[in-house]
């Protein structure tokens, strides 16, 4: 008995220099846990973009600019880069935790910007849709999006909070019609109506309950396509939806591709600012005989002329091989009207290029985008925005807003 207690006590001891061969008689077993998902961890594609994107990023900028860009229409390179942004998983900044907010408001975003597959991804993986109503109706938007309408209404169903919003009725509304409930449809509709009118709705379910359900005979009018449940209800009735002007995210919802890789029309530029916008467009560097003709046409007699010459030279400038001291000095000469952000926030912008915080970069350039809407950003802001995103790694992105300002060129 004894020779068996030794033998089983000599296997333990083996089997436990195997498992740790460092391990010394006697040292304690150190337990790692791993942190808990944040609400900026969870990709909805792979952008590409380092772990450390969201290192040492002020939390409060993106609480203020991550609902900015789920409402409004940023200029093409904006669009691009909220993409790239909202899309990657990474741990947030400090503090953030598993915000169901956050969360909605990066999955709306991606579907405004036109990546509803992104946000679908994202969405999929969020935790606590059940808890938080504005979470909850990103989902459901997503849903309605990708044709799931019996998700969408899963989603209404489940709901525990903040189920009397407009929202909610308008969505029960049209699940009650669907499952064949059309008294308690037309008591939800006239709840949601008395809260909050609405022309478009208010015709296609008065269509609807005319038809009794039946979406194919009723006669709702011309499509409609804002939202996710517009686009839900379009469907139903089997509208033509070809000539509807659709928003971004249900534009892009109904192309059911992935977002197309940005492109210029550089054939469009003009031809003196042709060269530099080849090499930006290459991903060249800006070399000096490139940057001194635009340093000539800063010179020009023709307000136009030096007008695309000063934005050329600015523009270029974050590019461009190691300046001459008599190429700084005439680029230093060079005077431009301030732009519409505020000052703070430039400084901040700067201040995060300094320190290479990506992701702070990023956030700061887009709420200047969102302020300014679909034509972009003032031409000093957005060459604040190409040197501030050049330098802290987000090359790519910043070729864009110069591309995009010497297009703007007249």
């Amino acid at each position: 008995m004894v020779r068996v207690m030794v033998r089983v006590a000599s296997i333990l001891a083996v089997a436990l220099l195997v498992a740790s061969p460092g391990m010394a008689a006697g040292q304690a077993v150190g337990v790692t846990s791993l942190a808990a998902p944040d609400a900026f961890s969870i990709p909805g594609r792979d952008t590409g973009l380092p772990q450390t994107l969201w290192k040492s990023a002020s939390l409060k900028t993106a609480r203020t600019v991550l609902p900015l860009l789920g409402a409004k229409t940023l200029s093409p390179a904006g669009a691009a880069l909220a993409r790239r942004i909202l899309a990657a998983g990474a741990p947030g900044p400090e503090g953030v935790g598993s915000d169901p907010a956050l969360i909605g408001a990066r999955a709306a975003g991606l579907m405004a910007q036109g990546d509803p597959k992104a946000a679908a991804e994202l969405l999929a993986h969020a935790p606590g849709v059940d808890r938080d109503a504005d979470l909850a109706r990103v989902t459901a938007e997503s849903a309605l999006l990708a044709g799931q309408d019996a998700q969408a209404c899963a989603v209404a169903q489940g709901l525990g909070a903040g189920r009397g919003e407009v929202y909610w009725l308008r969505l029960r509304t049209f699940c009650q019609i669907e499952a064949g409930q059309f008294d308690q449809a037309q008591l939800t509709f006239d709840l949601a109506q008395a809260q909050a009118p609405d022309a478009v709705f208010g015709r296609f379910i008065g269509a609807a309950l005319a038809a009794a359900g039946d979406f194919g005979a009723a006669r709702p009018g011309a499509p409609s396509l804002r939202n996710g449940l517009d686009y839900a209800l379009s469907r139903s009735f089997r509208l033509d939806l070809a000539g509807a002007k659709a928003s971004p995210a249900v534009a892009a919802a109904m192309s059911a591709a992935d977002p197309a890789p940005l492109t210029f029309d550089l054939a469009a530029i003009q031809g003196d600012v042709a060269p530099l916008a080849n090499a930006v467009a290459a991903g060249q560097p800006i070399s000096t005989p490139i940057l001194v003709a635009m340093i000539e046409m800063a010179a020009s007699t023709d307000p136009k002329t030096r007008a695309r010459g000063v934005a050329g030279v600015l523009l270029a400038a974050a590019f461009s091989t190691p300046m001459s001291a008599d190429v700084r000095g005439q680029v230093a000469a060079l005077a431009l009207a301030e732009g519409k952000a505020p000052l703070g926030r430039n400084l901040a912008l700067d201040e995060a290029a300094g320190q290479s915080l990506a992701g702070e970069a990023a956030m700061l350039a887009l709420w200047t985008c969102a302020e300014a809407g679909p034509a972009g950003p003032a031409l000093a802001d957005r060459i604040r925005i190409v040197h501030a995103l050049h330098a802290v790694g987000l090359d790519a992105d910043a070729r864009a807003f110069a591309l995009e300002g010497l297009l703007a060129l007249k």
